[in-house]
């Protein structure tokens, strides 16, 4: 059984910015069992993460993609609860940023997450170093924590199985890439009967950009990678249970 590295999930800040956002969890968020998917889980991290910059005032010169998320389920959303989103900035390097959330239900749900950004230039998507601006703004509460963007998943093993994907064009972000939240739906796909009380821990990692289109999901034990159809490794997730459902826990701010 695989496991996450023991610093895949640092505490969350407990100085400087802080950005909060309330949700309700919706139709479109869930599966028939009423918990949240993970694809909806990724597009609320990376919703909240433009809503800091953009209300940081630094999002007018500024974008980042997906490196690796790396989301931890103690409790899932479900339909119909208000959930209490907390952010911050929890480490950075020259080219990157690391934005940690944690998200609360009034029914109990516990979520902990992080996301790796790199930042690009807004025209060109190429790599680009951090906004000045944003180091001013942000820096404070990594205290000086430095993240990596180096990918530590294996590759495809030969033994893997392979099924069919599609890419839509509704996938497509900004970028005119496959939005890395919608990586995560090839994943449910293995999830469809999993109970709302399980215990789930997860981590993608982006290897490289796709367009819609045809792609192929390789399997083995819990681990799934995805390629286009030349063989090339778009992203990589590990998934796996942590252990038994633990009883509802009150809000917590």
């Amino acid at each position: 059984m695989h496991a996450l590295p023991d610093d895949a999930l640092v505490p969350f800040p407990t100085v400087g910015r802080v950005y909060r956002q309330q949700l309700r969890v919706t139709h479109g968020d869930v599966t028939p069992l009423g918990r949240s998917r993970l694809d909806a889980i990724a597009s609320w991290l990376q919703h909240l993460a433009f809503c800091d910059v953009v209300d940081a005032g630094v999002a007018h010169d500024a974008a980042w993609i997906a490196r690796r998320t790396r989301i931890r389920i103690e409790r899932f959303p479900r339909f119909g609860e208000v959930l209490e989103l907390r952010t911050a900035c929890s480490g950075a390097s020259g080219l990157s940023a690391e934005w940690r959330t944690a998200i609360r239900g009034e029914h109990g749900a516990v979520v902990e997450a992080a996301t790796l950004w790199v930042s690009v230039d807004p025209v060109s998507w190429r790599p680009r170093p951090n906004p000045a601006e944003m180091r001013a703004v942000f820096g404070p509460s990594t205290e000086g924590r430095r993240v990596r963007v180096r990918l530590t998943h294996p590759p495809v093993p030969d033994d893997a199985s392979r099924s069919g994907w599609h890419f839509r064009t509704a996938d497509l972000d900004i970028a005119g890439h496959v939005n890395n939240a919608a990586y995560w739906q090839a994943v449910e796909e293995d999830l469809r009967d999993l109970s709302p009380d399980a215990l789930l821990e997860a981590e993608i990692e982006h290897h490289d950009a796709t367009g819609a289109g045809p792609a192929v999901v390789r399997r083995s034990g819990d681990r799934t990678w995805i390629e286009d159809p030349a063989g090339r490794c778009c992203s990589s997730f590990l998934v796996r249970p942590i252990g038994p459902a633990a009883p509802p826990s009150p809000t917590t701010s």
